[in-house]
């Protein structure tokens, strides 16, 4: 099986951190109400000269280092992302163009909401078994403060800016199984006809969707790989809300310890939630070589999307 191993990775978060009380500024909130239903207690938003291309580019430039990888052994880069500067060129040009990378390799943008940096995975995955490079830099990049409507408390103290990165390399004796899935639905929202108009979100319609699709996610990998969860070292999730994790944990009946939380210090970032857990779980030393991992993501779209393998 042509599986990855994942060598190298790296986050970025913008310099402003908004705790709670600092969002009362803005709507009529508190901390005790932000943290009872969400468990955020805070998140970074960016300010003047801060991107999501400029966030991309600072994790991206940490990964390739922690990997040992030079930039022209890259062969391939994709960006998940959907609060990129510019309908074109896409955030990955940017990222290619600032990094320096070689001209002759396949770079774009993966528009998959918070489940994007997965499919991104998957999709560079399949470029390194078409041909293109042994290694390949996956980013998750969000700059979703400037998609939010500041007056609507029920979005935006959900969401913060972000970035994670990582170098993955293809290995031909590697473990890897991946589901994906998508259900058209205008539960989340940002955009329209004339692409202006701020986040909205259906929260309880997202809720019930997300608390279905983390177990499902996971048992269909485990199903596929034959593999029980006992045999997995960490799940990371996407960190949306402490209430949809917790009820996941207790659907699939495992210990809370095995899943991965930091939504409490980012908030939701988005597609860079997995990638910004995957650094800390790798700075931290707990996440070591050879052990068993799953990944899960859910978001706008409806998308999901799952992965398992070894680091």
């Amino acid at each position: 099986m042509n599986g990855l191993r994942l060598l190298g990775t790296g986050r970025a978060l913008p310099k402003q951190a908004l705790d709670n009380d600092a969002m009362t500024r803005f709507v009529d909130t508190s901390d005790e109400w932000i943290q009872t239903r969400t468990g955020i207690r805070q998140r970074y938003f960016c300010t003047e000269g801060e991107t999501a291309t400029t966030l991309a580019v600072e994790a991206a430039r940490m990964a390739l280092e922690r990997a040992g990888i030079g930039k022209s052994e890259i062969g391939c880069l994709l960006v998940a992302t959907s609060s990129g500067e510019y309908v074109m060129p896409s955030t990955a040009c940017l990222v290619h163009s600032a990094l320096g990378l070689d001209p002759d390799i396949p770079v774009m943008d993966v528009g998959a909401a918070c489940a994007g940096f997965l499919y991104a995975v998957e999709t560079a995955r399949a470029l390194m078994i078409a041909g293109h490079g042994r290694y390949a830099l996956v980013v998750g990049t969000e700059q979703m403060s400037h998609l939010l409507d500041m007056a609507d408390r029920n979005t935006c103290v959900l969401f913060g800016d972000g970035a994670g990165a990582a170098v993955f390399a293809l290995d031909p004796d590697g473990e890897y199984t991946s589901v994906c899935g998508t259900r058209g639905d205008m539960a989340i929202r940002v955009g329209g006809p004339r692409r202006a108009q701020p986040m909205a979100m259906d929260g309880q319609s997202v809720f019930r969707f997300a608390v279905s699709t983390i177990p499902q996610c996971v048992e269909q990998l485990l199903l596929k790989a034959g593999r029980a969860l006992e045999e997995v070292d960490w799940v990371v999730c996407h960190q949306a809300n402490q209430r949809i994790i917790d009820a996941s944990v207790r659907r699939l009946g495992v210990p809370a310890e095995k899943f991965y939380k930091n939504l409490d210090r980012y908030a939701n970032t988005s597609a860079a939630s997995i990638p910004i857990a995957l650094d800390e779980l790798c700075e931290q030393g707990r996440l070591k070589a050879g052990m068993r991992l799953i990944m899960v993501g859910f978001g706008g779209g409806l998308t999901w999307a799952g992965v398992m393998m070894r680091a």
